[in-house]
């Protein structure tokens, strides 16, 4: 089941620190359409459905991707699409966004998730080990 809305964005807010629930939607936005690029399949389609519908359409309507990143460029690239933000802040809403994907995703479609992307990624979905 989807979650819902308000308490995908009270998540991301909380662990964000960020004062608004808008700044939580920006990052939202940004990081989920960049992950929607580098993920596939059925495992794209399964974290979809278990976020809210708004960020599950960014999710599986990407922009597409020249090339996949590694973890240093998707967060260079989060830092290019967040207005005034640089990469030590573009890493933290990367990590905000992708720790409430992976809880909601859990251990299994994490780590399927996981294999579809470069190494490092790990630690961009809060976790200290590899899936």
């Amino acid at each position: 089941m989807a979650m819902r809305p308000e308490a995908f964005l009270a998540q991301v807010q909380e662990r964000g620190e960020y004062s608004t629930p808008q700044e939580a939607d920006r990052a939202a936005r940004v990081v989920l359409g960049l992950l929607g690029a580098h993920v596939v399949g059925e495992e794209r389609a399964e974290l979809a459905a278990r976020l809210p519908e708004t960020y599950a359409l960014i999710l599986l309507n990407p922009l597409q991707a020249v090339e996949p990143l590694d973890a240093d460029r998707f967060v260079r690239a989060t830092a290019a699409w967040i207005e005034g933000a640089t990469e030590q802040t573009a890493r933290w809403d990367v990590g905000a966004v992708l720790s409430v994907a992976a809880d909601e995703a859990g251990p299994d479609l994490l780590r399927r998730l996981l294999l579809q992307l470069p190494p490092g990624y790990d630690l961009l979905f809060g976790h200290l080990e590899p899936a």
